[in-house]
């Protein structure tokens, strides 16, 4: 098996899977992702969407 990849998910998405994504990779609920991207003023918001950005879309 290769190494893991970070992607964003498309399943488990809400605006951009970039939570999702993250979630699956490190193994966790997705739900914790988001409210820490809500909860920390400010850089939440400007990470999600450089991460939208940046992070490729899961292939099917």
């Amino acid at each position: 098996m290769g190494p893991r990849r970070l992607y964003r998910s498309r399943r488990n998405r809400i605006i951009a899977g970039v939570c999702g994504g993250i979630g699956e990779y490190f193994n966790i609920d997705p739900v914790i992702i988001r409210i820490l991207a809500i909860v920390i003023p400010g850089f939440g918001w400007i990470a999600y969407l450089i991460c939208a950005i940046i992070i490729p879309l899961e292939p099917y």
